[in-house]
């Protein structure tokens, strides 16, 4: 099965009538110097190019989140090779036309992940009749250090270099390139908000969903600039694109991995990850303060996001007061008054679950209602809530337990088992058919089938076990983050 592209021939595979191209090109392979470049033009090829198979993924350290396994998620780790700047397309059939088209950009805390991950199957999206398309990008320190000499948020670029490669290709695959959805997860859902706010983003997209993002997610310079001495630092180099493009990638990575814990508060910035990732889009403004694309947005988060960096490290239970005390004063300027807001919301809560709350909220929940309240085309926002039974029942309606639901693979081994994102056991039948219906009807027609969301209702649908809209879930939980 082969499919003429703008660079030259690529041949896939029939999969039990999905037509599958795997490794295809949109920007040159990012070596030496070009680490720390614009994504540039790949070379044409001549023949006709094997598109069977997975190819190389960005440079990457093993992800390991304690006793959880996450492989599915993060897969296996660094697959080696320079010519990583690829998509991967899963369609009804090349000789279709008018399809929607869904552009998958995974996360991985800006430095792990790809699109060739076994969780990231386009079957089910293919079968629901649509094109789906992952995107591998630059990761930690080629793709998200700032550094002077270099354009910031290089893996920022690279999406919005592989959506170029959509317009111009994807009516080839059978998909309309007029009706693009962006949709990302946790760091890829922090890119895509960077996307909403991204001028050269203009035009390439017409929908765009956030799973577990953070529209107030971005790292002021000063803070990147602090990220950008301390990898100097342990590098021996000047912090400069220059002093880094002779370091090799195995050294990116390893130096990456020792950044992590950096206290980025500054006397005017609070850490908006909370110590948890060293990277992140660096951005004078935060993306939820300009949003510059007037595309219909589906945005959410899940109900204990805080558990998946707690619960796995034996965090949570042996919590205390002034765990939750130091957390809220690493992320928000009146740590007090957000403890009380919480523990007033949550009385019978214990410590474990008031530090994982404010967690969750301030990785993923106040950036969310950010984007929520400042996006000025419809809006839709929703909840997932159903509890995974890993770890002991602790693990819950965390980060990333969505994600099976949405790709359709909750069936999948790699997220079934006691320590896996699922659990063991069923989860409720027919929900994993309303996540990804509701994610496949906002492609066809930007409308996922409950109400808009608005500041007099705040209308958020509630995906768990009783599905279904509900007005403002956690308001008082949203006003102590300043969304009013």
């Amino acid at each position: 099965m082969e499919v003429s592209t703008t660079l030259g021939a690529v041949r896939g595979l029939d999969e039990d009538g999905i037509a599958v191209f795997r490794d295809i090109p949109y920007a040159a392979p990012p070596a030496g110097a070009g680490r720390f470049a614009p994504p540039a033009e790949h070379e044409p090829w001549s023949g006709v190019r094997d598109a069977t198979a997975f190819g190389p993924t960005a440079p990457q350290a093993p992800r390991v989140l304690g006793e959880m396994d996450m492989r599915a998620y993060f897969g296996e780790g660094w697959h080696r090779g320079e010519d990583y700047l690829t998509v991967n397309v899963w369609t009804p059939g090349p000789a279709a036309t008018g399809s929607p088209v869904m552009v998958f950009v995974h996360g991985g805390g800006f430095v792990a992940g790809s699109g060739r991950t076994e969780l990231y199957d386009g079957s089910a999206f293919a079968r629901d009749g649509v094109v789906l398309v992952t995107v591998n990008y630059r990761l930690g320190i080629a793709g998200f250090l700032d550094l002077p000499g270099a354009p910031a948020n290089r893996g920022l670029l690279d999406v919005v270099a592989a959506l170029r490669w959509v317009r111009d290709n994807i009516a080839r695959f059978g998909g309309d390139p007029g009706a693009v959805t962006v949709f990302g997860q946790s760091a890829g859902a922090t890119v895509v908000g960077g996307l909403l706010a991204t001028p050269q983003a203009t035009g390439l997209f017409r929908r765009a969903v956030v799973q577990s993002g953070n529209g107030r997610g971005a790292f002021s310079p000063e803070q990147g600039a602090r990220v950008t001495r301390a990898a100097a630092d342990l590098l021996g180099v000047e912090a400069t694109a220059a002093g880094f493009a002779e370091v090799s990638d195995d050294r990116l990575v390893e130096t990456a991995s020792r950044l992590a814990g950096i206290d980025l508060r500054t006397a005017t910035h609070t850490d908006p990850l909370a110590g948890l990732s060293p990277f992140s889009l660096v951005l004078a403004a935060q993306p939820a303060d300009a949003l510059v694309a007037g595309v219909d947005l589906l945005v959410g988060t899940n109900a204990e996001e805080g558990n998946l960096y707690l619960v796995p490290f034996g965090r949570y239970g042996n919590s205390t007061e002034a765990d939750v005390d130091a957390l809220a004063a690493r992320v928000h300027p009146d740590p007090v008054r957000l403890v009380e807001a919480y523990r007033r919301n949550r009385p019978a809560a214990g410590d474990g679950e008031i530090r994982s709350a404010v967690l969750g909220d301030a990785l993923f929940g106040a950036g969310t209602w950010a984007l929520a309240e400042r996006h000025t085309g419809r809006t839709f926002a929703y909840e997932f809530a159903w509890r995974s039974p890993a770890l002991g029942g602790e693990l819950g309606a965390t980060h990333s337990v969505e994600l099976p639901f949405v790709f359709g693979r909750t069936g999948l081994a790699g997220v079934r088992g006691p320590n896996r994102l699922l659990g063991t056991g069923e989860p409720p039948p027919g929900l994993g058919a309303l996540v990804r219906g509701s994610w496949v009807r906002f492609a066809r027609t930007g409308d996922p089938g409950w109400p808009a969301y608005r500041t007099g209702s705040r209308t958020t649908m509630w995906f768990g076990a009783d599905s279904g809209p509900v007005d403002d879930p956690r308001g008082a939980e949203r006003r102590a983050w300043g969304s009013a």
